[in-house]
């Protein structure tokens, strides 16, 4: 175990939303009546009242992106998470490994974000693609490229999602460790998300034990609870994973990591719960879960009284009713009842309905 200070979210910066923090009710997932697997109940933190930050995923890639300043303004989040960042050739940074990192729609979509108050987070990495992490021949390599990525978008926050194969590779995740000291080092007052997957039990704890044992204290680690387990092959496999509890496999997903987090960096639990973040998905999942508004707020609600630090979704393209259009249009809608943007306000305002 390696301890570091209990100082609470790492100097974070809080900005947009929680200089005006949202008045609704703080409720426990014991006061929601909601237990976890065995009969455990969440135990409750002592959270600050200014909540996560919300920071969506929006890809300019992928379906049909909405504008960002105008959703930022109508919604309340505190900016977006642009997505992905991957490799073009050898270690060269590119907008989904081909478009180039300014002059272009993502640069214009960076700066609207920026212009109405908000704080673009650029993501690294993602589920598909050729991957920085992976093609980079060395941690300096990598840690070049991604100060490149900062330099030439003059980010104060960046995410890594590392999965799929980065992630099962030792060699990348060493790799990957070691490039964020050097860019932490390098880059004072930068925000550092790390993005891994989860099981309903929790992450592997394999990155966060390597991360702490080298001095490596991303500001947030963030958890993707979805997609359990294998894609269900057929329809009663699909039928079982349309039934279980999203909200509820979340929070026991959350709690799992919360432990990790303890475990690796000696943290207090208030100092965990700070460094944790949910990532979820909107609507049917890959693997045909079904996440709803109402689980959205849940998530919203059980994040603010334990004082996570980030909250984020597989995304605003999808944050729309599907109308006329047939599921799966996953890239542009969510493939459940809901009203424009509605997973998106469930999050900056869990106890309002839209």
């Amino acid at each position: 175990m390696t301890v570091i200070g209990s100082c609470r979210r790492s100097g974070r910066r809080r900005r947009g939303r929680a200089a005006r923090a949202v008045g609704v009710p703080l409720l426990g997932l014991a006061a929601l009546g909601m237990t976890l697997p065995g009969g455990a109940t969440v135990p409750v933190s002592r959270a600050g009242a200014s909540g996560p930050e919300v920071v969506p995923y929006l890809s300019l890639g992928w379906g049909d992106p909405p504008a960002p300043g105008p959703l930022l303004r109508s919604t309340g989040v505190d900016g977006f998470t642009f997505a992905f960042v991957l490799s073009a050739s050898g270690c060269t940074p590119r907008w989904d490994g081909v478009r180039p990192l300014t002059g272009g729609a993502d640069e214009r979509a960076v700066r609207a974000v920026r212009a109405a108050g908000g704080e673009p987070v650029v993501s690294f990495g993602g589920g598909a693609g050729r991957t920085l992490e992976q093609d980079c021949p060395d941690a300096a390599a990598l840690a070049r490229a991604y100060r490149e990525v900062i330099r030439a978008l003059g980010l104060r926050a960046i995410d890594v999602d590392i999965e799929t194969r980065a992630y099962a590779s030792a060699a990348a995740r060493r790799k990957t460790v070691e490039a964020l000291k050097q860019v932490k080092a390098a880059v004072p007052g930068l925000s550092l998300y790390v993005t891994l997957p989860s099981a309903r039990t929790g992450p592997d704890a394999r990155l966060i034990d390597a991360a702490a044992r080298a001095g490596l204290e991303p500001d947030a680690w963030t958890i993707m609870p979805f997609a359990f387990g294998e894609p269900p092959r057929d329809e009663a496999a699909t039928q079982q994973a349309r039934r279980v509890d999203m909200a509820r496999a979340t929070v026991s997903a959350t709690e799992g990591l919360v432990a990790r987090l303890r475990s690796a960096y000696g943290y207090a639990r208030a100092d965990a719960y700070a460094h944790s973040g949910i990532s979820t998905m909107n609507g049917i999942t890959g693997h045909q879960e079904v996440v709803s508004v109402e689980d959205f707020r849940t998530i919203a609600r059980y994040a603010r009284r334990h004082g996570l630090a980030r909250l984020a979704f597989w995304s605003v393209n999808r944050d729309r009713p599907c109308g006329k259009l047939p599921y799966p249009a996953e890239d542009r809608c969510s493939g459940v009842p809901q009203r424009p943007w509605e997973f998106t306000r469930a999050l900056t305002s869990p106890g309002r309905r839209s």
